[in-house]
């Protein structure tokens, strides 16, 4: 996995872009004053946060696996202090 090196913020150059969708669909958003463009930003930011997510959990599962392993062969660290 590469370094995220790049920050989207509200002040990101923007590009216009080119989409195909369901007509049904972009007419009842603009029936509601849906801005599209935020819904679509939003949107790949929803499916890029998810990417990352499974591919920290895929490079780290050696690791986080033998951690689990490890307290459940040896437990928690001073388990025996713990009142709950």
């Amino acid at each position: 996995m590469q370094p995220h090196t790049h920050t989207i913020t509200p002040s990101s150059v923007k590009k216009a872009v080119n989409l195909t969708a369901n007509a049904n669909l972009v007419s009842k958003a603009k029936e509601n004053k849906l801005n599209l463009s935020e819904i679509f930003e939003e949107a790949i930011l929803l499916k890029l946060r998810a990417i990352q997510q499974q591919e920290w959990l895929d490079n780290n599962k050696a690791g986080i696996d033998a951690y689990n392993e490890r307290i459940e062969r040896n437990g928690i660290f001073a388990s025996k202090f713990r009142r709950f």
